[in-house]
């Protein structure tokens, strides 16, 4: 058995794939992912898993060198905004319009989507190298 913290299966492989550059996007339940992206779905039920703890576990095992968070979480949910840059450190944020991430979705490598139901609780990760 995987003694790191990534021990779903489908997050573990997409994770292992990952190249320099490429990203992997994480959300809420209402986000739409185009068909042709891989969906990891966890939720179980509202909030659950939330946003942050599949973020926060992700992290733990994927390098990454940029995020890309909606412009509209600033105003819509500056309570969200606070902890992911807590989450993330000093690692860069980039703000993108909510409607631009949408489509960056078909070119994630896939999409994992939690049980969280508060707005733009949505993010890409850009893969990093670890040398």
């Amino acid at each position: 058995m995987k003694k790191t913290r990534v021990i779903n299966s489908n997050i573990s492989r997409v994770i292992a794939q990952m190249g320099h550059f490429d990203t992997i996007g994480i959300g809420d339940a209402g986000m739409p992912v185009p068909a042709d992206t891989e969906k990891i779905d966890l939720a179980v039920e509202a909030g659950l898993p939330s946003f942050i703890q599949v973020l926060e576990n992700v992290l733990s095992e994927l390098e990454v060198q940029k995020v890309y968070l909606a412009e509209e979480i600033k105003v819509q949910n500056p309570e969200q905004l606070a902890a992911v840059k807590k989450v993330v450190g000093d690692t860069p944020i980039e703000f993108i319009p909510h409607e631009e991430m949408k489509k960056d979705l078909s070119d994630t490598k896939a999409f994992i989507r939690t049980g969280e139901e508060t707005p733009y609780s949505n993010i890409l990760l850009e893969s990093g190298v670890v040398f």
